[in-house]
């Protein structure tokens, strides 16, 4: 791949360890700051840094970071889901009713019941003839068409 940079600089290293250790407790923008870079541009380094096309190299090191982690604690997604089930039927039989919902709407996460994704555009499309914007969004809605459940291709790009 021509123009991939063979090593990480040591911001994007930095980045992917602060965004793997600290997942659940600061935000990939956070993590982007705390690693380095500009307080204006850093939603968009996190963004960017996570995307596989634009920097494999970061996006691999994420996974080995989130593989070695999964090693230590041995967490599976099996065991996982196992824990938060016996967490609910504990719950339950304690009465403890927030807790058991709460148990069983993350075991509904970690299964992919619920999708909790949200899309920035950062242009402004108001310069955009009809013509144009109908193409970005179609274009959008290829790359992205798999989080709008329930919707066939047919419909959106009609």
């Amino acid at each position: 791949m021509a123009g991939v940079p063979k090593r990480l600089t040591e911001q994007q290293t930095k980045f992917a360890q602060l965004l793997v250790y600290n997942e659940g407790r600061m935000t990939a923008t956070d993590c982007a700051k705390k690693a380095g870079y500009a307080e204006d541009s850093a939603y968009m380094h996190a963004s960017r840094l996570q995307n596989e096309e634009k920097y494999p190299l970061v996006s691999q090191y994420i996974g080995e970071l989130r593989a070695e982690l999964q090693k230590k604690y041995e967490i599976t997604y099996e065991s996982h889901l196992k824990e938060l089930g016996q967490l609910r039927d504990e719950s339950r039989q304690n009465k403890a009713w927030t807790a058991a919902t709460n148990a069983e709407v993350a075991r509904g996460k970690a299964g992919g019941l619920y999708i909790d994704r949200s899309m920035h555009l950062h242009k402004n499309v108001s310069d955009l003839s009809d013509e144009e914007l109908d193409s970005k969004v179609k274009k959008s809605l290829r790359r992205y068409g798999k989080i709008f459940a329930g919707v066939e291709d047919a419909e959106i790009l009609e």
